[in-house]
């Protein structure tokens, strides 16, 4: 019998890709994945014992190949970093940077983030979490996939400590605004940015590569950050 706790008919944020790995993301896979990966459970993990030692544990959620997870868990030694994505090939790729910069201050979780939100992660535990350029689903009929909703922001809320933050960043200006507005009307969270809900970005998020292509491009990007 199917596991009832989890829906298997959930809306997702997100599309599998099927993309080739290279031989070194599936040697990581194999052997850095005892090391530096947490498995999917649909039960509370022991935050204790993994995170013992730190000040703090903020959570990035779709952090890609991990470049900005990888960069910022470098830079903030005293916190401990979870990471989220469902793409094997950048997990593949992240699971390397972990091993050879020697970091013991990151863990990744290969599953839906939704998911783990849910079942994994006890209330009033998280210190900060990272939303950078998630898929913006631009067409109308897409909207429902967009992972800022009702749901996103009833999870968060119970995941947060008191004064803990969410910062989200994109490159789409409707998406932006979406953010925007559906963190502006919720009673729960404090805009931190101007009255449009945007800010400066914040000296530990780096500009990556991917961000720098677009900036080439002309494109705007847009930081948002809301506080418990």
């Amino acid at each position: 019998m199917k596991n009832r706790n989890i829906s298997l008919r959930a809306i997702k944020s997100y599309v599998r890709r099927s993309g080739r790995l290279t031989p070194a993301q599936k040697k990581a896979l194999v052997d850095y994945w005892p090391l530096y990966a947490v498995d999917f459970q649909p039960s509370l993990i022991n935050l204790a014992a993994i995170t013992s030692g730190f000040e703090a544990l903020k959570l990035e959620i779709g952090f890609g190949s991990g470049e900005a997870l990888i960069s910022m868990a470098q830079n903030d030694p005293k916190s401990f970093y979870l990471g989220i994505e469902v793409h094997e090939a950048g997990v593949g790729r992240c699971l390397n940077s972990i091993h050879d910069c020697a970091l013991t201050n990151v863990k990744l979780i290969k599953h839906d983030a939704i998911e783990v939100m849910q079942y994994m992660l006890p209330a009033q535990s998280l210190d900060r979490v990272f939303l950078f350029f998630p898929d913006p689903w631009p067409k109308k009929r897409h909207h429902k996939r967009r992972i800022v909703n009702r749901q996103f922001r009833d999870l968060l809320c119970g995941l947060l400590k008191p004064g803990a933050c969410l910062h989200m960043a994109t490159d789409w200006q409707d998406y932006a605004e979406y953010m925007a507005a559906e963190m502006i009307s919720d009673a729960r969270y404090k805009n931190l940015g101007d009255e449009n809900g945007y800010t400066k970005r914040p000296a530990y998020r780096p500009v990556t590569r991917f961000e720098n292509r677009g900036l080439k491009l002309g494109h705007g990007v847009w930081d948002l950050v809301f506080q418990k």
